[in-house]
């Protein structure tokens, strides 16, 4: 978010109550399952804040963490234009073969990636997952070791995760987790 510059993020919720909760930006708002709501906020310095489901939701509600990064408005204009483009292409082989890896797998189903075939929605959006700090609702850095390890059995490191494991060859993983790389 551009620092100086009010906010307005719409929140809802698909299964159960959640809280949106940044504490050092504003107070906590529920998200109630078919209602649509909506919070204001304003950071005045730059920074990054965490946020935290503030409602008990489920098993993994101690696992629903987000960050909030707050830059100078240059800096968030050029972050935001750069989220706005679509994935690069593969550069090369094992690039190329994660990505068909990941276009033929149950993957492209639930997750999108802009410029691709990938248009699912049940998932995040992976289209510049390289570019975030962490995965799986914060709980895990975003580093290639973690991003294998969720891959593989998301429920071990997330207890009632809504992905599933994927039963991939060690070599299709690493080239997978090499295409995911590349989203930046």
């Amino acid at each position: 978010m551009p620092v100086g510059r009010p906010v307005v993020v719409s929140l809802v919720a698909a299964d159960v109550i959640h809280t949106f909760w940044a504490p050092n930006l504003h107070g906590k708002k529920d998200m109630i399952p078919g209602r649509r709501a909506t919070i204001e906020f304003r950071a005045d310095r730059a920074g990054t804040y965490r946020g935290q489901c503030a409602e008990f939701c489920g098993y993994e509600h101690a696992l629903m963490a987000f960050l909030v990064v707050a830059d100078p408005p240059a800096e968030y204009d050029a972050w935001a234009a750069r989220q706005r483009e679509a994935a690069t292409s593969p550069s090369d082989e094992p690039e190329a073969r994660g990505q068909q890896l990941f276009m033929t797998a149950a993957c492209a189903r639930c997750h999108a990636i802009a410029g691709t075939p990938a248009t699912g929605r049940l998932g995040p959006d992976l289209t510049h997952l390289a570019s975030r700090r962490t995965i799986a609702a914060g709980t895990l850095a975003n580093d290639r070791d973690a991003l294998a390890r969720w891959i593989a059995d998301p429920r071990a490191l997330k207890p009632a995760a809504m992905m599933p494991p994927s039963h991939l060859a060690p070599g299709d993983l690493q080239a997978l987790v090499t295409y995911l790389g590349t989203l930046k």
